[in-house]
């Protein structure tokens, strides 16, 4: 069976190979902890300090921003070999979260101390580069995001939403209520339902007990 060090060393060789520098990869191994959540599962919410930088290594983990008005909206999925630059901007300004990460499905990360972000940034090139490439992805993911919800009509956005899930879940049956998708969406119970019904008719979408089948698209 192997150890804690040996199994983020092979998560790191499989997921993260572009953190190249042998010295980075053995201070993972060492102070990094392999920690697994339950699908649902909150991983930090809003207003929290963040304390760890997540790699995610397994599973899935949905972003999602908190308004002014207390409402919310889905952002993006961070997959297996990639973690969450705005967990990088809250560690390094040392303010509270205004996201919050939930594990979609089951999910294992390696979870790092936020106290070596800066003394990696300097001292590990790849660090460097890991950290701004992330920085560059998720900034043309949200703005992909505002797009959709300035420019397209919300069955648009809804069935855009959908296909997101079952990508990142790997699975064309999504376990997902209609509010819990108004929620993401920024959007009223209602109008999802109506939506969705609509995506039903044109034979987009199955739908049954808190299950959406994607049936083409």
């Amino acid at each position: 069976m192997m150890t804690e060090e040996q199994q983020i060393r092979e998560y790191l060789r499989k997921y993260y190979s572009n953190i190249a520098e042998l010295g980075l990869q053995e201070e993972i191994a060492h102070i990094g902890k392999v920690m697994e959540f339950k699908a649902g599962e909150i991983i930090m919410d809003f207003g929290a300090y963040v304390k760890l930088i997540p790699l995610v290594v397994e599973g899935s983990i949905k972003v999602s921003r908190e308004g002014d008005d207390g409402g919310e909206i889905f952002l993006y999925y961070l997959q297996p070999g990639e973690s969450c630059t705005m967990s990088f901007t809250c560690c390094m300004m040392n303010k509270r979260s205004e996201i919050r990460t939930q594990a979609e499905e089951d999910t294992v990360v390696i979870a790092i101390p936020i106290r070596y972000m800066d003394d990696w940034m300097s001292r590990y090139q790849s660090w460097k580069n890991f950290v701004m490439m992330s920085y560059d992805h998720r900034m043309k993911e949200l703005i992909r995001t505002i797009d959709e919800i300035a420019f397209k009509k919300m069955d648009e956005r809804l069935l855009t939403y959908l296909q997101k899930k079952a990508q990142v879940t790997g699975s064309k049956t999504l376990n997902a209520t209609h509010q819990e998708i108004a929620y993401d969406l920024n959007a009223s119970r209602e109008a999802v339902s109506r939506l969705l019904k609509q995506l039903e008719h044109d034979g987009y979408v199955k739908l049954g007990r808190n299950k959406i089948t994607l049936a083409k698209g």
